[in-house]
């Protein structure tokens, strides 16, 4: 009994020595694979922290069992093409208050139909791609930036969930038509922007049409103006010539034969 009492006992310490191991490696792993300057966490999920890290760029080595991404408060200038495709746990991205300029048309492939948050306020994006946030299910926080309102992000606007609550949040920093500069773009929203530019294209082609119109009719009307005053010439010229007259001999010619 002794003996197996003290193998039961040398085999419990050793259980708790191995589980304390395992555990020690898969913290050492997790820690491991945290990106440098961010700080990782388990709470429902991995979560990821790089706020206020300096960063200037995504890290590309995030780990694949992201729930939770928090880049905020960097120096971030752009979003690259499908940087979060292998991300397919993330539920939650925060890129606020940034110096993001443009938002390409993969950059959240992967990633759009499982976010459900999206924050990209507080940057400097002006425009994005027509298929920027397609099938994107997440609520989009996309205020306080210098948009450029056009029939594309009217577009955009349109394919995203929540669209309305979204494009409310919008100011016009620039815009096509002057009359929409420094309004909410959903007020300039209203009429369709992307039939204006082809209402004005339809009008510069009448005036352009009007304008071979006009031009055809004055050459025809210059070129009979222009064949009436040379007849009137030519008939002047005739007139002028002076009238034939018969000669003496022929005269002579005509008594003597009478």
């Amino acid at each position: 009994m002794h003996l197996v009492d003290l193998w039961l006992t040398r085999s419990l310490s050793m259980c708790l020595l191995l589980q304390s191991f395992v555990l020690m490696i898969l913290c050492f792993h997790s820690a491991s694979m945290c990106p440098k300057g961010c700080l990782c966490s388990h709470s429902g999920g991995l979560n990821v922290s790089c706020s206020n890290a300096n960063l200037k760029e995504i890290p590309r080595d995030l780990p694949p069992e992201t729930v939770l991404l928090y880049l905020d408060s960097n120096q971030i200038t752009s979003i690259p093409n499908e940087i979060f495709k292998d991300l397919h746990q993330l539920k939650v991205l925060n890129l606020s208050k940034n110096i993001i300029e443009f938002i390409d048309e993969h950059s959240f492939k992967g990633v759009a139909e499982t976010l459900q948050m999206l924050d990209l306020s507080d940057n400097r994006i002006q425009s994005v791609h027509k298929n920027a946030f397609n099938n994107l299910k997440a609520r989009a926080r996309i205020a306080n930036n210098p948009w450029h309102c056009d029939c594309t992000l009217q577009q955009v606007l349109r394919s995203m969930a929540s669209n309305h609550e979204t494009a409310s949040s919008i100011i016009c920093k620039t815009s096509d038509f002057d009359e929409h500069t420094g309004r909410p773009f959903l007020n300039a929203a209203d009429p369709d922007l992307c039939n204006v530019p082809k209402k004005t294209t339809d009008y510069a082609m009448l005036v352009t049409m009007f304008g071979w119109f006009t031009m055809v009719i004055s050459y025809v009307v210059y070129y009979v103006r222009q064949n009436q005053e040379d007849a009137r010439r030519h008939l002047e010229y005739l007139k002028s010539l002076p009238s034939r007259q018969k000669k003496p001999e022929e005269a002579d010619d005509i008594s003597t034969v009478v």
